[in-house]
């Protein structure tokens, strides 16, 4: 083996031993190589290893230290006696030579890397948690995009700590019935009243307070508590759903924004099938909101599924449309019935006249196809009156309402503006005093 090579995790960590007993400053990095099966599955293994032990080599050259190969295609380099600066600078030569390409063979050909960071002394006090810290932050860098270092500091143990406390506390909060379901109604402008509501919903997190559906879902999601949590929330839109119907309430349909990891359960149509029946939901009463995105990771099995649901007589919403994942092709070929404006959009109406064009490009698609579109995050006079002369059929924002907690979405949904304007403004005044 080459000098500037030594293999293993147990070496690297008892050399992780010595520098967090020897109390001296330094930092430590990992490098993660993204898809390495791919070259291995391509070019061969013997070209595989090949390529990583040129990689390793040029590690060892720019960082002037040994390089462990610590785990699969993951290098680590103990860079002692450098501060976060001058490491950062070695990080940043690092990342431009991998957007040049590697030969592998005969063959040239691009690596993807993700860097995490991590100092020491410092949060870490242990060999094993100094390497959990370093995961942790190639798992933020992975987030971020190719490419990119993202360094463990206090800021991002903190996010790590709330993940892992709200994720503790999912489970309890739902079986223990502490959260706070609400719904964010959508104003139709030709009708001139709310005719659609989105379920939203918070839970109380000891320590921490209240933790809204747009932070706990994604944690959820990595927990594996995401079926627990969204078949309950189904549960609760179809019961709510029959109980506006049983009394009489006039809407048009209530939604739930659906997680693509649930989406892409085997049993997932099947699951919605049963609590439709159970229920007995008429036709199009039901949506499920799927982001656009989910249509670039696994589009045949999402068309069948939505094929099947749109079937079923469940109403198809596509989120963030517009937000340039699965382009606007993609609505062609599925029983998409509404689609929801990228909020950037709507806000960008403050600022940008370029998006005035974009927004009445994608409302005059979406017209044109029979296809209602619903704008979320409207919040001031400008954006209303730039919607309504694009001729937008559907509004969500505060402008308009903010959530609103189940009991009174039967004040609200499906009556007059006017009628519904106290309750609205009683709830806005909430906000206001939150804040």
């Amino acid at each position: 083996m080459s000098d500037y090579l030594e293999s293993g995790r147990k070496a690297c960590m008892k050399r992780f031993d010595e520098i967090l007993s020897s109390g001296e400053k330094g930092t430590v990095i990992k490098v993660y190589l993204e898809n390495f099966k791919y070259f291995n599955d391509t070019f061969g293994y013997d070209n595989g290893e090949q390529m990583l032990e040129d990689i390793a080599e040029y590690l060892a050259e720019v960082t002037g230290r040994t390089v462990y190969r610590f785990v699969g295609v993951e290098f680590v380099s103990v860079l002692d006696g450098l501060g976060q600066a001058k490491s950062e600078n070695i990080v940043d030569e690092i990342l431009s030579r991998f957007s040049h390409m590697w030969k592998i063979g005969d063959t040239e050909c691009l690596c993807q890397v993700q860097i995490g960071m991590c100092g020491y002394p410092g949060l870490a006090r242990t060999p094993e948690e100094l390497n959990l810290f370093l995961d942790r932050a190639v798992s933020e860098a992975i987030v971020q995009g190719p490419g990119q270092l993202a360094i463990y500091d206090t800021q991002l143990n903190e996010r790590f700590v709330r993940n892992k406390t709200i994720a503790l506390a999912l489970a309890d909060a739902v079986r223990e019935e502490r959260v706070n379901i609400r719904y964010r109604p959508t104003f139709c402008q030709e009708k001139s009243r709310f005719t659609r509501a989105e379920f939203y919903m918070r839970i109380f997190v000891e320590g921490i307070g209240t933790v809204g559906y747009e932070e706990f879902i994604p944690i959820a999601e990595d927990s594996g508590q995401i079926r627990e949590i969204e078949y309950f929330a189904l549960r609760q839109v179809c019961s709510m759903i029959r109980r506006l119907i049983d009394e009489g309430v006039e809407f048009e349909s209530i939604a739930l924004p659906i997680s693509s990891v649930l989406f892409l359960q085997e049993d997932f149509v099947d699951t919605v099938k049963n609590m439709m029946d159970e229920y007995n939901i008429p036709d199009g009463k039901l949506g499920l909101e799927i982001h656009e995105s989910m249509l670039t990771a696994a589009y045949f099995y999402v068309n069948v599924a939505m094929q099947e649901l749109s079937a079923m007589g469940v109403e198809l919403i596509l989120n963030d449309f517009g937000s340039g994942y699965s382009g606007v092709s993609s609505i062609l070929e599925l029983p998409v019935d509404v689609l929801k404006l990228e909020r950037m959009f709507v806000w960008q109406l403050e600022t940008n006249p370029r998006a005035a064009d974009l927004i009445e490009g994608l409302i005059h698609i979406a017209t044109r196809l029979g296809l209602k579109i619903i704008a979320e995050g409207v919040e001031t006079d400008h954006q209303v009156d730039q919607l309504d002369a694009f001729g937008c059929g559907y509004r969500q924002g505060f402008y308009y309402a903010p959530t609103v907690e189940s009991e009174l979405l039967f004040k609200v949904l499906g009556v007059p503006v006017d009628e519904a304007a106290a309750s609205i403004e009683s709830e806005k005044e909430k906000g206001r005093k939150k804040k």
